[in-house]
């Protein structure tokens, strides 16, 4: 049994009637849900008397210190079986960490836990560290997004590394790191006996100085499947650096976060290489990069390689415009493993989008989700879009936000979602006006077809 509430307010009757419900269930989700250290007391009741109880999500909740005390008398019993704990955003400090380095110490059943957005800073996070070093404790993710740490936390954390084999993940995004830190960490890595297949360090203040060390990470860990530096100005110049490890035979990576990284077209002839050559990799987003069509290009070409099995392109905010459109519409007509396409806040234009309709009404294209958000659309390429949308019964997410489309334009979209052939799922239309005839049209549409989520 699964309870899953999120944004609501909890009044004492409608809280005394969940916790009988809590009594049987494995997974427990009470995200927003205006929570405090005395709702605690009761789930720590909870955990103990409940050992199906394998999952507890606490985010954005004010629970404080006092809160995560009461909850660690519940997870300190024998009786728990708490596998993944979620605490994100609940006002935790430092001193929150001693209460959590017992859990850690005592309770091997504990495989997860996500402490991110909490003040629990570098001192906080060292006690957490000697948690983890015990041989009871299991843990295999740990999330440490926002957490006020520094540089001096990576020695704590290396020893941390050394002991745990069992580690598959960890996040130390937004953090204030530095390369030096970086450095030290991908050193403790490369030696550590973890199999990590999970490592983000966005927002971190990686330049091109640390690429060389993170490169070797993904050369010696082929354990290591997913890597983020998104955020982080690494450049042209640490993007080659990080491709020596990338085109590794023994890197297996799949997902590959590059977001905001100052890149611009000269790292697209590697990243073409990549594509085009990495098997493994399903996933990579180079948002906000300076691309420009010339690079787009580049990647459209690595695309139509046989060997490449990209499935999900990310190229929001890269400088695109409609020039690009016909080798990304023969890249569509080509790829048959690609799914999702976000392209969205680059000036494509109707004209642009009228060529990538081509390549989606090709019968190799097999694209699932495509996003097409501010993109100097209007109404005039609406009837192309409606086309590929009753046609292609792979299409099951559209985004068109922040286009001026209008009534004309959204006519002809509710035209397409009418038709028992199309099987859009999803549709986003955040920001565009619509008269009140058009807004009743759409509500009228979601009812005659439940199975339609229209987001505005």
């Amino acid at each position: 049994m699964e309870l899953d509430i999120q944004c609501e307010e909890m009044s004492p009757s409608r809280w005394a009637e969940l916790l009988t419900t809590m009594k049987s269930c494995k997974t427990i989700r009470l995200d927003d849900c205006n929570l405090s250290s005395s709702n605690c007391e009761d789930l720590s009741s909870i955990i103990n008397t409940n050992p199906s109880l394998t999952e507890l999500k606490l985010n954005n909740n004010e629970l404080g210190d006092a809160g995560v005390e009461y909850l660690c008398k519940g997870l300190l019993m024998p009786s728990c079986s708490l596998q993944k704990l979620w605490l994100q955003n609940c006002n935790l400090t430092s001193a929150s960490c001693e209460t959590l380095r017992s859990v850690l110490s005592a309770q091997p059943s504990l495989t997860e836990l996500h402490v991110g957005d909490n003040r629990l800073g570098t001192a906080g996070v060292k006690v957490l560290c000697q948690g983890m070093m015990n041989p009871s404790c299991k843990l295999q993710k740990l999330q440490l997004e926002y957490c006020e740490l520094t540089a001096d936390i990576v020695e704590a954390l290396n020893a941390a590394l050394q002991s745990k084999p069992t580690l598959k993940e960890l996040s130390l995004s937004n953090n204030t790191l530095g390369d030096t830190a970086v450095k030290q960490l991908c050193r403790g890595l490369v030696e550590a006996s973890c199999n990590l297949e999970l490592l983000h360090l966005e927002n971190c203040g990686i330049t091109s100085d640390s690429c060389m060390d993170i490169s070797a990470v993904l050369r010696n860990k082929s354990s290591l499947m997913d890597l983020s530096v998104g955020d982080n100005k690494i450049g042209d110049s640490g993007l080659a650096l990080l491709c020596q490890g990338l085109m590794h035979p023994s890197c297996k990576i799949q997902k590959l976060w590059l977001w905001d990284c100052d890149l611009t077209s000269a790292s697209c002839k590697d990243l073409s290489r990549l594509i085009s050559t990495k098997e493994t990799l399903t996933e990579i987003s180079l948002i906000d990069n300076n691309l420009r069509d010339s690079g787009m290009e580049m990647l459209c070409q690595a695309l139509k390689d046989p060997r490449s099995k990209l499935q999900e392109l990310w190229v929001r905010e890269c400088g695109l415009t409609t020039a690009c459109c016909k080798a990304v519409s023969s890249a569509l007509s080509t790829n048959k493993h690609l799914k999702v396409l976000h392209i969205g806040e680059n000036k494509l234009g109707d004209a642009g989008v009228e060529l990538l309709c081509e390549g989606l009404m090709h019968p190799n294209c097999n694209i699932q989700s495509l996003w097409l958000g501010n993109c100097d659309l209007t109404a005039g390429c609406c009837a192309t879009l409606a086309t590929v949308m009753a046609t292609k019964q792979c299409l099951t997410e559209l985004d068109l936000s922040y286009n001026p489309l209008e009534d004309e334009g959204i006519r002809k979209i509710c035209e397409a979602l009418r038709k028992p052939s199309c099987n859009v799922q999803q549709l986003i239309l955040y920001d565009i006006l619509w008269s009140s005839e058009v807004d009743d049209e759409l509500r009228a549409l979601e009812e005659s077809k439940p199975e339609v989520k229209i987001i505005s």
